[in-house]
């Protein structure tokens, strides 16, 4: 803790000494945030969140469930993870497993397990912004390298680390998905009857709970998303700043470690100079995205040092994939 209070005591002090340049870093994160990350990402969280909310992630994972389910045989929750971890990019796949777990949707194991390695770059941002960027003509090799190893390292760990998944969660515990109970049991022990109001009452009772239920999911994933993404626009201006301090040290910015503080802004100082770099950093995400996962799992119990020994791994196989293609096909590599 020492060493980091002298850092930021050392960070204020350039930034009160060097407030022009100080002022572009925390410009560039700033713009970063507003033009890239709330488009991007907003309308996904207040989505994700609203069917969490209502409970339909089982209903929108049957999209992929048939095709997921004989390959990782997981439950529909974890299966709609998955999709949104892969589709929609930082932090969403951990922000979401987070949410489920929270709700009772996950095991606390499945939540670990989905964790390991579907937080991923999203592939809109990939294709658009970060393959133009780098000059790569191909799509393919670099899509396998970014998704395709974590799917594959996905399906290795659910039958070695986490083979022993939790799939009878909702029958040993006799609850639906998101354990409300059936019954609420009576003082004897005994479940007590139901006491059902007359068949026109009920069904004005049901819409109007649906209705309500509705605005309410609709109400608190808007706040929450709001809340989230100030946080991570709060992430990505600091780890901007933060090179601020080489720049001064050295007289000009440190653009190789630009990336691994932020994906973003590094990738756009470092431009297409060092390809291999750039999608190794992309794969492991930085320090900025690190931090993000952080605020999405913190008040869940989760680990932040499992999901970084993962990420590590899979940024380390990901280098194997560029090796083995540099021997295979010379040629073609990083084109």
């Amino acid at each position: 803790m020492i060493l980091i209070t002298i850092l930021f005591l050392i960070l204020t002090g350039c930034i009160l000494t060097h407030s022009q340049l100080s002022l572009s870093y925390a410009y560039a994160g700033l713009e970063l945030w507003f033009k890239k990350m709330i488009p991007s990402l907003l309308p996904f969280m207040i989505l994700s969140g609203i069917m969490v909310r209502l409970q339909l992630t089982e209903k929108i994972s049957m999209l992929i469930y048939p095709l997921v389910r004989p390959l990782f045989r997981v439950r529909k929750n974890v299966c709609y993870c998955m999709l949104i971890g892969f589709l929609c990019g930082f932090p969403m796949g951990a922000r979401t497993a987070a949410q489920l777990y929270g709700q009772g949707g996950l095991t606390e194991r499945e939540a670990s397990y989905l964790l390991a390695f579907c937080n991923n770059i999203g592939p809109v941002y990939f294709c658009s912004f970060a393959l133009p960027l780098l000059g790569r003509r191909l799509v393919l090799p670099y899509l396998f390298g970014m998704y395709g190893i974590p799917l594959l390292y996905g399906l290795i760990l659910r039958f070695t680390v986490f083979r022993c998944l939790d799939l009878t969660f909702c029958k040993s515990t006799g609850t639906a998905s998101f354990g409300c109970p059936a019954n609420i049991p009576g003082p004897e022990g005994a479940p007590r009857k139901r006491i059902l109001p007359r068949r026109k009452e009920l069904r004005v009772c049901s819409e109007e709970s649906r209705g309500g239920r509705l605005l309410l999911a609709l109400d608190e994933s808007i706040r929450s998303s709001i809340q989230g993404i100030l946080t991570l626009g709060g992430y990505m201006i600091l780890f901007n700043l933060l090179n601020l301090l080489p720049h001064i040290l050295l007289g000009h910015p440190l653009t190789l470690l630009a990336p691994a503080l932020e994906i973003t802004g590094g990738l756009s100082m470092l431009g297409p100079a060092l390809p291999l770099y750039s999608l190794l950093m992309l794969s492991f995400g930085g320090l900025c995205c690190i931090a993000q996962t952080y605020s999405s799992i913190r008040d869940t119990g989760l680990s932040t040092g499992a999901y970084i020994f993962h990420k590590a791994l899979l940024t380390l196989f990901n280098g194997g994939f560029y090796l083995l293609w540099y021997l295979t096909g010379p040629a073609s590599f990083l084109c």
